[in-house]
């Protein structure tokens, strides 16, 4: 793969990526202004699951697991609340637990309060909660100045934090070249599927991988390139599989007849079934394809599949391919403002979004039915096999054990996301790439202003929805780190190239105000799950996903992020307790219920007031090419920290080859899919997530027993070789 190494102008943001301010950087501190002298002698907090929040004075206020920067010597009162309910106490202790300073007793019930006094002593460095000792902990630091001092303690921006060491233990490897995904089928048998890019499902079980695939469709596959996105891309099963013996694949066909001669290959969504009552095989002539869509390009191919709880199938589909979402078979849409357009259109063709259909009906010469609920039915000139439509490249979409649909989108030149998927929701490509306005003219600089939602005669108005995490590909992007000054960098919208009057350059490589210039996350996002199995208590209740590559020449990363309490029902009335950095209440004037869609409400990603790369205007567009200001991005993107992988198949920290995939087994515990090259001609492997030597994969501590585990956190590009892009 190749990465567009064009400029990119700096992007001015408050919020980008923010972690809480105890995390240490993996590898990804942005220099910041210098904190706060230390803090006055009376403090208080809040203390729920999820983390202590910050109460006064005003330098933690709102803050989730604040850093206490204490005065050696100084005596503090400590006052925390209950928010919850929960049982939690104050506890400090040293750097690696060896010395306890502070304990008190476990207090329940919500509203109750507990003050503890306490000297600031050498040796200090951290306070937690006992029940809940990796959701709640934050850093304590020391200064030489009180709090009417003249100096503090330099404490970098976060964008990405350290999160829990977990381990990674290969448990298949020989026959894979590059795995695309694992799943397993509601059965008794002990199995899991991992398709090969290549063509093969083959099946892991007790005692390892099989020497013989499952089923091999290589024969009904394009010819590969070296560097492709093509092949056998997705699988599901029925959720009768265990009866009925059905199974449904996505995988590249060469170009059908019927097909525009200029157009790429054909996609192929198929069902299978196996041979016998024990499933144990497919029967490779059982194949009934379900559809097959004209692809204009080898990229942006999607591929995920999925059945949610309701029974119906999701279908995920990439934009078409090339860069930008134009050129050969890419429409126009209703933004003007922006060539081409189909993750906007839903008339034309079914490319860009995710479809819903069921696979047990049939409906007007389809060989499948279309659910009377989905949310373009009734609109004739609407293709009805949309559930939400808004995407570039779906890349890796689950559901969590409530029914929730999380689907990762990879970006075009600047940022990942992954979004809480709603019927009718529209995820604004390629009007916005992630929380940023985008143009097809200028890729690498977002715009100042677009619309935040559609005119009211495309499909009668709606809101352009906000992913719930986005990171950028590299740090350079970022103008100003979140907390690198009162508003964060410059506050007229996007920072003027290289930073501007308001973040220009330094001469040792940052930009002032805080920003470094080069630091990479990665390229290309690739979708993981909710975490929900029971081994790593690090892990509960987060996101785990990951990005393919570095920079495109290094092997990938895995990430965990942090979804703030009953984040499936955000949106509602409470919408300060929902988010982690909740909007003031200058932002709250301009929000929405949490960006409800004619059918559904999103998550958490309302629109509001301003920021430095979304600023309140004057007044925000009806949609269409109206040019409303970029008010959509909000404060309480899920933070991010990046998983510390220990074991054979690990180094430094990440995963030894590129990250391709993640896949759930039937006990929740997840796998992280590899392989060797970013070519179709690996070595490929899956690596099961283990608690890392000696503990259960958190730093500071694991999970206590009978904890919620819900929302607790750890102390501390293009497109994947399936869905990598090669123009940037």
């Amino acid at each position: 793969m190749t990465r567009n190494n064009d400029d990119k102008s700096a992007i001015s943001r408050r919020n980008v990526l923010r972690s809480s301010a105890a995390l240490s950087v993996a590898g990804l501190a942005l220099p910041g202004a210098a904190q706060q002298e230390g803090l006055p002698n009376e403090i208080r907090i809040g203390g729920r699951i999820s983390g202590w929040i910050g109460m006064e004075p005003d330098a933690i206020a709102e803050e989730r697991n604040p850093t206490l920067t204490l005065v050696e010597g100084e005596t503090y009162t400590l006052t925390w609340e209950n928010l919850d309910g929960a049982g939690h106490n104050f506890n400090i202790e040293s750097e690696g637990g060896d010395e306890q300073f502070v304990s008190t007793e476990i207090v329940a019930g919500a509203g109750t309060t507990q003050t503890v006094e306490f000297t600031a002593q050498d040796g200090m460095a951290q306070y937690y909660c006992g029940p809940h000792p990796v959701s709640m902990r934050g850093d304590i630091e020391f200064t030489d100045a009180g709090a009417d001092g003249a100096t503090g303690a330099e404490q970098p921006g976060q964008y990405i934090g350290q999160g829990p060491t977990v381990g990674l233990e290969t448990v298949a490897e020989g026959s894979l070249t590059t795995p695309t995904s694992m799943t397993v089928a509601d059965e008794d048998a002990d199995r899991r599927f991992i398709t090969d890019q290549t063509g093969q499902i083959y099946v892991h079980g007790p005692d390892g991988l099989q020497e013989e695939p499952f089923l091999d469709v290589s024969d009904q596959l394009i010819e590969f390139m070296d560097f492709d996105e093509r092949g056998l891309l997705g699988l599901a099963f029925h959720p009768d599989f265990a009866e009925n013996g059905r199974f449904y694949i996505r995988y590249s066909a060469p170009l059908g007849d019927d097909m525009p001669e200029d157009y790429d290959h054909t996609f192929v969504l198929a069902e299978y079934q196996t041979t016998g009552d024990d499933n144990a095989t497919a029967d490779p002539e059982s194949e009934r394809r379900l559809l097959e869509l004209p692809e204009p390009q080898f990229n942006h191919n999607s591929g995920a599949l999925a059945f949610g709880p309701d029974g119906y199938l999701y279908v995920g589909t990439g934009d078409g391919g090339a860069a930008n979402d134009v050129g050969l078979g890419h429409v126009q849409d209703w933004y003007e403002a922006n060539e081409g357009g189909n993750g906007q259109d839903t008339e034309e063709n079914h490319l860009g979004g995710i479809l819903r259909i069921d696979v047990d009906g049939e409906s007007e010469g389809r060989p499948y039915g279309v659910p009377d609920d989905n949310p373009l039915v009734d609109m004739g000139d609407q293709l009805p096999e949309y559930y939400a439509w808004g995407f570039r490249n779906p890349w890796g979409m689950s559901f969590t054990s409530g029914g929730e649909l999380l689907a990762a989108d990879v970006g075009q030149n600047l940022i990942e996301s992954v979004n809480h998927v709603r019927a009718g929701g529209n995820y604004s490509w390629n009007v916005k790439e992630g929380t940023y306005c985008f143009s097809t003219e200028t890729p690498n600089s977002p715009p100042d202003q677009c619309p935040e939602t559609t005119p009211d005669d495309v499909r009668g108005g709606e809101e352009l929805l906000d992913p719930v995490l986005e990171y950028p590909h590299e740090l350079g992007a970022i103008q100003s780190p979140p907390d690198a000054g009162g508003d964060g960098g410059n506050a007229t919208g996007n920072a003027t190239e290289n930073g501007g009057a308001g973040g220009e350059a330094a001469a040792d490589g940052t930009r002032q105000g805080g920003g470094v210039v080069g630091d990479q996350i990665g390229v290309s996002i690739i979708g993981g799950y909710l975490y929900e199995g029971g081994q790593i208590g690090g892990l509960e209740g987060g996101y785990v996903f990951g990005d393919w590559s570095l920079d495109g020449e290094s092997p990938g990363t895995v990430f965990v992020a942090r979804p703030p309490e009953n984040w499936q029902d955000a949106g509602g009335e409470d919408l300060e307790d929902m988010f982690l950095d909740p909007p003031t209440e200058d932002d709250g004037d301009n929000e929405t219920a949490g960006n409800e869609t004619a059918s559904n409400e999103t998550d958490g990603n309302e629109t509001g007031g301003g920021d430095g790369l979304h600023p309140t205007g004057e007044g925000r567009a009806n949609g269409g090419d109206g040019g409303g200001t970029q008010e959509s991005a909000r404060a309480g993107l899920w933070p991010i920290e990046q998983i510390q992988l220990e074991g054979e198949a690990a180094q430094d920290g990440r995963p030894n080859g590129y990250v391709y995939a993640f896949g759930e087994g039937a006990d929740g515990e997840l796998y992280v899919l590899t392989t060797t090259t970013a070519t179709v001609e690996g070595d490929g492997a899956v690596h099961r997530l283990v608690p890392a030597d000696g503990g259960n994969g958190g730093d500071g501590g694991g999970m206590a027993g009978g904890d919620d585990a819900g929302g607790n956190e750890t102390a501390g590009g293009n497109e994947t070789a399936t869905g990598n892009e090669t123009d940037g």
